[in-house]
């Protein structure tokens, strides 16, 4: 996958502010790729750039992603706290309150 691509999709999540989320798909469309959620997904396990906040995209439900968890389980939960993302009591992110709409 060219690294072009996914840095469209870095450059998005790059936008993203803290305490907001946005999902694969979002970030897609917003890339100008839309239906290319899967190769989001890709991008977000490739990235080693501390500069994209890969722990802000999360699934279309809300889901967030074990491979996220490098710490320990729930870390991309927990990195989502404490930037004041709520959860709901189904550990889904509360798309409602907390999705970006740049």
């Amino acid at each position: 996958m060219s690294g072009r691509v996914f840095e469209g999709f870095y450059q998005v999540i790059r936008a993203i502010p803290a305490g907001k989320v946005a999902t694969y798909g979002q970030v897609a469309r917003l890339a100008d790729m839309p239906r290319c959620a899967r190769t989001v997904g890709y991008a977000m396990a490739d990235c080693t750039d501390p500069s994209v906040p890969c722990h802000r995209v999360v699934d279309r439900f809300g889901g967030t992603k074990t491979c996220f968890d490098t710490f320990a389980p729930g870390t991309q939960q927990a990195m989502l706290e404490a930037e004041g993302v709520s959860f709901r009591p189904d550990g889904t992110v509360d798309l409602e309150h907390c999705q970006w709409e740049p």
